[in-house]
């Protein structure tokens, strides 16, 4: 809780915070997971600052897990945020007047912060925000429906979404936004949802089969209008790999 940061400001690095970009897929939908505190009327993205005695990567990790519960996921650095203008003076004085804090003490929390931005793969049916009525609203909402942000969140969202755009043509996704299985067509909307633009079906299916991470399994998709299409699912140890190593083609 942000009142009890501000108690013990000796515990934490100074001008240091993390945020983080959760994405989730979602009815062909690309969501991101925002909260809204009670001290402003502005959605953000999920962040924190990072203690004395934990590495930035750590501080990441226990923000993803405080809001999704869950661990082990897919959770990459992205980008670094250090504007001379990063800090909204008025912004900082009204949650300091929110929680009863003098200004004088909460010059800590009112001064420019660096953040470190992060974005994280999630499967949506498994991330679960925790229940906290005391304190923020925790929504997944469409990426293309966010609505005005705190300070430079925008920014921070639009970097990280920019970033794993450029990134399908370096490594796999879908293993942490899809479930364990799925056709074919519903892989290729995550990637036409994530890329903004449509796929030739055929292309997709030579060039996402070449990767070599797929296993066709023997059943076929249930309650479907037409010829239920295959379901698939993904080779954990090859697809590890290839996000290791790379890929040599783009999309």
């Amino acid at each position: 809780m942000l009142k009890d940061v501000l108690a013990n400001q000796e515990s934490y690095h100074p001008g240091l915070s993390i945020d983080c970009v959760i994405f989730g897929f979602h009815n062909n939908q690309l969501k991101v997971l925002l909260i809204k505190t009670r001290y402003s009327d502005l959605w953000a993205l999920p962040g924190g600052f990072v203690s004395i005695d934990e590495g930035i990567d750590e501080a990441a990790v226990t923000v993803l897990y405080g809001r999704t519960g869950l661990k082990g996921i897919f959770l990459r650095q992205f980008s670094t945020f250090g504007s001379s203008r990063r800090c909204n003076v008025d912004f900082s004085n009204s949650v300091l007047d929110f929680y009863g804090i003098p200004i004088e003490e909460g010059k800590w929390f009112a001064s420019r912060f660096v953040t470190v931005g992060y974005y994280a793969l999630v499967d949506f049916l498994q991330a679960i925000p925790p229940e906290d009525g005391k304190n923020d609203i925790i929504e997944w909402i469409d990426h293309n429906d966010v609505p005005e942000l705190i300070l430079d969140h925008k920014e921070i969202l639009n970097t990280a979404l920019q970033t794993l755009r450029m990134e399908l043509n370096l490594m796999p996704v879908g293993y942490n936004l899809l479930p364990e299985k799925f056709t074919i067509p519903e892989l290729q909307k995550l990637y036409e949802t994530i890329l903004g633009r449509k796929l030739d079906r055929r292309n997709f299916l030579r060039k996402i089969t070449a990767i070599g991470i797929l296993t066709k399994l023997n059943e076929k998709k249930s309650n479907v209008a037409h010829k239920a299409p295959n379901l698939y699912s993904f080779d954990k140890e090859k697809y590890e790999e290839v996000v290791k190593n790379g890929l040599t083609q783009g999309w």
